[in-house]
């Protein structure tokens, strides 16, 4: 499946933003749906993923209470709604995909969208 992130900008700290993904296949429903960010100089990180009922979904506890996963089947699209951000927040924001939810690699990833936040 080919992901396709988008909806990053800079914004001021506590104020917020929504991130969407769009995916190439029909068979969208059948794909847990993941969020992940890599801040400069470090590691790439968890952020959210959801699963294709849109139920259950998981959060990095870093940022459990801000941010809210969420995924449109009918639009084979997923959201990552943002609130207030803090400089910290700030990285390049990736959407993945995989089939199982057991598995733990993702086997498709979107090119990224950056989130600046400003202090």
């Amino acid at each position: 499946v080919q992901l396709q992130a988008y909806g990053g900008g800079l914004v001021q700290a506590g104020g917020s933003l929504r991130l969407s993904c769009a995916a190439s296949e029909r068979t969208f429903i059948n794909y847990v749906m993941g969020w992940f960010r890599q801040a400069p100089g470090k590691e790439r990180e968890f952020v959210a993923d959801i699963r294709w009922s849109g139920g259950s979904p998981h959060y990095a506890d870093s940022v459990k209470g801000r941010f809210t996963i969420s995924r449109d089947n009918a639009k084979n699209k997923v959201y990552l709604q943002i609130n207030s951000l803090k400089p910290e927040d700030t990285a390049v924001y990736y959407c993945a995909a995989k089939l199982l939810a057991t598995d733990p690699k993702y086997g498709s990833w979107g090119q990224g969208t950056l989130v600046t936040v400003s202090s």
